[in-house]
């Protein structure tokens, strides 16, 4: 089995969200999607902050999304409007990756997650949402998966599921914005 068939059920529970389908829908309100950016950066940053020492990054062009992430959110937030809140479950994902920063592996389960996520889905995504969507923007999309799948294998999968999980919460946290955000 592939780590993409061992992670199958993990991935279609984080993807059903109702959250997910406000995404696909093409009728995302700006200010939510930028509470959404506003919540994937700190997950994003952290993440590759902490595979750069092991080198996990090295070798793949545009894996770095952070900046991206953060230039989309500027792009959205009007400066007026107050911060949006970072939810529980992303500050649950901080420090889960602190306390694996050190296992190289079970960081680029999550880069495989994330970012393999950002170059299939998020194309679909990215026609759907306001702003440019730099985050879903890369120079040459197959040549990355291609990396990314080389440095990849089927023992990632338990923790591949920890992150979608953490996915799942969060697309389940960012449904508590829904009614907050002004249409």
């Amino acid at each position: 089995m592939s780590l993409k068939e061992l992670t199958h059920e993990a991935h279609r529970n984080a993807e059903t969200q109702p959250f997910v389908k406000i995404l696909f829908s093409g009728k995302i309100n700006p200010g939510l999607y930028a509470a959404y950016l506003k919540n994937q950066h700190p997950c994003y940053e952290i993440l590759e902050v902490c595979a750069m020492p092991h080198g996990l990054l090295s070798g793949l062009p545009d894996m770095r999304r952070a900046p991206a992430i953060l230039a989309d959110y500027l792009e959205l937030h009007n400066n007026e409007d107050r911060e949006p809140t970072i939810l529980p479950a992303v500050e649950s994902y901080i420090k889960y990756i602190l306390s694996i920063k050190d296992d190289p592996k079970r960081l680029m389960a999550h880069l495989y997650v994330r970012h393999m996520g950002d170059l299939a889905g998020g194309q679909m995504i990215a026609k759907r949402i306001p702003g440019s969507g730099k985050m879903y923007q890369f120079t040459d999309p197959d040549v990355l998966k291609a990396a990314i799948r080389e440095r990849l294998d089927d023992s990632m999968a338990d923790e591949a599921k920890v992150c979608f999980k953490y996915a799942e919460e969060m697309f389940k946290d960012m449904m508590t914005l829904v009614e907050t955000v002004d249409e």
